[in-house]
This record gives structure tokens, C-alpha cells and sequence, in this order.
């Protein structure tokens, strides 16, 4: 058994030392601001690192309670919610949108109106989409301060689909609907929803739809040449998935949505406890049924960009590895958010790896976090 734990040390070692250069570099050279990487493997944090800086001008250097603007890692906290009142019998999976959001029926090409369920925007197959024109006037949960959830809505509605709910995937502002349709469900606010059945049962006391502590919050900043630069008021970020624009204080404007899409606040060390917390089974959150729609491919091979990756009911799921040369088991999970994160889960290795920064969109994607990716797995 020594001999076993000695092993089992020396890989540790071996790894931490890896990413160790990865995130070196990647402060060293400017690609990323600030960083909070944490891996935990069958329960246990086994690497915890913080570099760089929260606040570059002020000199704040990045410590594991700062506080980052969470992007995306804020849909599976709602996803999560969502299946809390399933389970509770105020949402039914397959119930037309409509039942909550009655005015909510947009059309497709055509004209004809079809029905949109939650699942479908869960999964992203329910025509919805990213990347609206900017004529559409639709705020996609990181811009517009000041748009309320009826008018941005109606905006959505009033747009043609894209394609047929449930024909194809495609990354969308389905889950800023959602939101919409639990407040009208429970007639609470989303915040308070997330609050109650997610966040305040797994003690993550930092992660809401405003900051807790404005002075552990990371100022976010954009990609740049020489070096990132710090975000204006209304910035746009052009990258690999097109240019997306950010108003980083969108939130503190009190007539802002509560965008279930991008709208939270937290850090890295709370959304590790809301994965580990999953991978372990859903507790107390979730029932291993609820789990499972979270942890399998809810889409088949519909084309989600990423050659054997598909979709669950709140983040990706890689069913084939080999087919992009990813070091994943099968049945891992990953997402990320475009303010800087990503995370993935490989439940076959009992992993859990979260890599905050505050740097879009190199923390998200490209060579920054494919490198953390490699450095984990060797």
C-alpha cells in the first residue's frame, strides 16, 4: 500500500509541476491577467494555484476568494434549479414554454409556430441561437444594462427560429428564457431560485447574481496586443467564436435581468463544490434520476462543432474522445464561460478541474486552457 501511495504522490507531483508551467507562462507572457486553477480527484483537492492579479492596475494579485463574473458557468447553477423543480413537480421537462410565458411563440421561416418545451432549451435544440444581429436588438445576458426580462423576451419571440425545435443543436439564449419561465413558475425571482435550491444548500456563499464582496471582485479585461486590456464599458472581444460584447457592470444596474445564461457572480472554489457535489451523485440538491440528465447525452449526434461531443441537460458531454483527439474518458463533462473560464468533470477518473481567469476569451478557449487540459492529464 505505500508503495502505492508513493506512486500515486509522484503523479500528483509530476502533474502540479505541469500546470505549474502552463499557468507560469501564461502570466509570464500576458495571455491571461489573473488565474485560480483547483483540481480535485476522487474528493480531495489535490493542486490549488493562484497568479497573477484580480485588479492588474491597482495591483491586486488573484488569491482563491476573488471573485470572478461567471459567463456561462452560470447555466449549469440554473440547469441545476431547474431539475430541483421538476423534481418538485412545479415544471414538467416537456411542458411547452407557452404554459409559463403564454406571449413567448416565436415562428419559424415559414410562419408556422411550433412548440418549444424546456427541454428544448436545456439542450439548446430549440431554435434559438447566439449571435443575433445586432438589429434584433436582443441582449444575449453580458450586454445592455438596464434591459428588463419582458422587453428582451418579446425581442427573442419576435425573431424567426433558426430551425425546428429539436431538429439540431445550437448554443443559444434558451436558458435567458428559462429563467423567464421559472420566475413566472414559482413567482420568485431567479436570483432567490438558484439561492434556495442550489447555491444555499451546498454552502456556496459566494456565488449569486451580484457580488458578495465588491472587493474581492476581479475587473475583467479583454484580449489585446501587446497585452489584455481592461474592459470598457461596452467592449466588444473578437475571437474564434466571433465577436461577443460585454458591459461588465450590466448587473449593477438594478433594471438589468437576471440572465440564467451569463448573469452570475462566484468563485472558483464554489463552482468545484457544485461539480463535486454532482459528480458524487446530486446531493442535496438532486436525485441520482435528475443526475442522470445531467451526465448523459440528451442530443444524440446532433453537430455541436466538437467531433464527438454532445449535449446533456446543462453542459456537454464528450461521448467520443478519439474523435478529437481529447484525453477525456467517455462521459466526461465540460463547459465554460466567456469571461475567462472553463471546467470539465471526468467521472470515469474521478476528476473535477476548474480554471478561473479574468481574461477574455483566452481563459476560455484556445491554447491557455487546452493546455491545462493537457498539463491534468499528462
Amino acid at each position: 500500500m505505500a508503495a502505492v501511495d508513493t506512486a500515486l504522490t509522484a503523479a500528483q507531483d509530476k502533474r502540479a509541476a505541469r500546470l505549474d508551467a502552463v499557468i507560469d507562462a501564461a502570466i509570464r507572457d500576458e495571455v491571461i491577467v489573473g488565474a485560480v486553477v483547483l483540481v480535485a480527484e476522487d474528493g480531495e483537492l489535490v493542486y490549488r494555484r493562484t497568479a497573477g492579479h484580480a485588479d492588474r492596475e491597482s495591483g491586486r494579485r488573484t488569491t482563491e476568494d476573488t471573485i470572478f463574473r461567471l459567463a456561462s458557468v452560470t447555466k449549469p447553477l440554473v440547469a441545476a434549479a431547474a431539475l430541483s423543480l421538476a423534481e418538485a413537480g412545479v415544471i414538467g421537462l416537456d411542458d411547452p414554454v407557452t404554459r409559463f410565458l403564454p406571449d413567448f411563440r416565436p415562428k419559424l421561416a415559414d410562419g408556422s409556430e411550433p412548440v418549444i418545451t424546456l427541454r428544448h432549451l436545456l439542450t439548446h435544440t430549440s431554435g434559438l441561437i447566439y449571435g443575433y444581429d445586432k438589429s434584433a436588438g436582443i441582449s444575449e445576458g453580458l450586454d445592455q444594462p438596464g434591459r428588463g426580462m419582458e422587453e428582451n423576451l418579446a425581442k427573442i419571440a419576435a425573431h424567426p427560429l433558426a430551425f425546428a425545435p429539436g431538429t439540431a443543436w445550437y448554443y443559444s439564449v434558451g436558458i435567458d428564457v428559462l429563467g423567464g419561465v421559472l420566475e413566472k413558475a414559482t413567482g420568485e425571482s431567479l436570483p432567490d431560485i438558484v439561492a434556495n435550491r442550489v447555491t444555499k444548500p451546498l454552502g456556496m456563499t459566494d456565488t449569486a447574481f451580484l457580488p458578495t464582496d465588491r472587493s474581492r471582485l476581479a475587473a475583467a479585461y479583454a484580449d489585446g496586443d501587446p497585452r489584455p486590456v481592461v474592459m470598457a464599458e461596452h467592449q466588444p472581444v473578437t475571437g474564434k467564436m466571433g465577436t461577443v460584447t460585454f458591459a461588465p457592470n450590466r448587473n449593477f444596474d438594478p433594471n438589468s435581468f437576471p440572465s440564467g445564461g451569463a448573469g452570475m457572480f462566484g468563485t472558483a472554489g464554489d463552482i468545484l463544490a457544485f461539480l463535486e457535489a454532482m459528480r458524487r451523485g446530486g446531493g442535496p440538491v438532486l436525485s441520482a434520476e435528475s443526475l442522470a440528465l445531467l451526465s448523459t447525452n440528451a442530443i444524440g449526434k446532433f453537430d455541436t462543432t466538437v467531433p464527438g461531443r454532445g449535449f446533456s441537460l446543462g453542459w456537454s458531454i464528450t461521448w467520443d474522445p478519439a474523435a478529437s483527439a481529447s484525453p477525456f474518458s467517455p462521459g466526461t463533462w465540460q463547459w465554460g464561460g466567456v469571461y475567462g473560464h472553463s471546467w470539465f468533470v471526468d467521472p470515469v477518473r474521478k476528476l473535477s478541474v476548474v480554471s478561473f481567469s479574468n481574461t477574455a476569451l483566452a481563459g476560455v478557449n484556445g491554447p491557455y486552457p487546452d493546455a491545462i487540459k493537457a498539463a491534468v492529464y499528462g
